[in-house]
């Protein structure tokens, strides 16, 4: 039987990690028949993946437009076309307020918003039979957790892009959503999931009593990416419901 992306043509950018959603996100694709070509700021760092996966291996930098361009028509020019694009680049820049610098902020606007915009523009240019983009945001855009300003503010705002893209491609039978994580054990969080004090302090907010996994995004952006979905300029929220609670207090996590 058919996969549900067979001979769709998807870009993955932010797959260099075997623990990473791009990477799970990339090998749930693959099984559903789809040809991939998988891309991170350093091309050997996605090599090894996309070679476990007989996937086109890229370098690709979110925060260079130029590249972000070439890595579109590199689905142009090695299959004819592209039909689904999904983001998961991101870094990491928690940081109270009070000492942020300008050199975090930009750095989260250049990758979280800028970057999105871009990878979006990029990529809808290049479905010309239209297509279904996906971006990752974060339950830190629906909650409001202390010393995320930064990520969270800048993740707000991509989403915002998201529901006006889905407006302006529409047209073009583009569909433009997002993936709203959890607090997921993926390479991003490897950190924070060491520490016993702070996994079970989520543990304890989430009504559906266990953490988000990498497996979850990826079934929702195979979802999302597949003929299945009609869903454009929304949120998904994949937090277990963590986001109908709230976020665990700085003395819960052991700080």
């Amino acid at each position: 039987m058919a996969g549900r992306l067979e001979g769709k043509v998807i870009i993955i950018l932010g797959a260099s990690e075997e623990s990473s959603m791009g990477a799970a996100t990339a090998r749930h694709c693959q099984k559903e028949g789809a040809k991939l070509i998988l891309a991170a700021r350093r091309v050997d760092n996605v090599k090894a993946v996309a070679d476990s996966l007989g996937a086109i291996a890229m370098g690709c930098d979110i925060t260079d437009e130029d590249q972000l361009a070439a890595l579109a028509d590199a689905a142009v020019s090695h299959y004819g076309r592209l039909d689904g694009a999904i983001n998961f680049a991101g870094v990491d820049t928690a940081s109270p307020i009070a000492d942020l610098t300008r050199e975090v902020l930009q750095q989260s606007c250049d990758v979280h918003l800028i970057g999105t915009a871009l990878f979006i523009k990029q990529m809808a240019a290049r479905m010309t039979e239209g297509g279904s983009l996906v971006t990752t945001s974060s339950q830190t855009t629906i909650m409001a957790p202390p010393g995320l300003a930064a990520y969270a503010g800048t993740k707000s705002g991509a989403d915002q892009i998201v529901r006006i893209a889905a407006v302006e491609y529409g047209g073009q039978n583009i569909r433009v959503n997002s993936l709203s994580p959890g607090f997921t054990p993926s390479a991003m969080t490897a950190g924070y999931m060491a520490v016993p004090s702070i996994k079970q302090a989520f543990l304890n907010e989430i009504p559906m009593g266990r953490l988000p996994t990498t497996d979850d995004m990826a079934n929702a952006a195979v979802w999302l990416l597949s003929d299945e979905s009609f869903m454009t300029g929304s949120l998904l929220d994949l937090s277990g419901g963590q986001t109908l609670r709230r976020v665990p207090t700085a003395a819960e996590m052991g700080f």
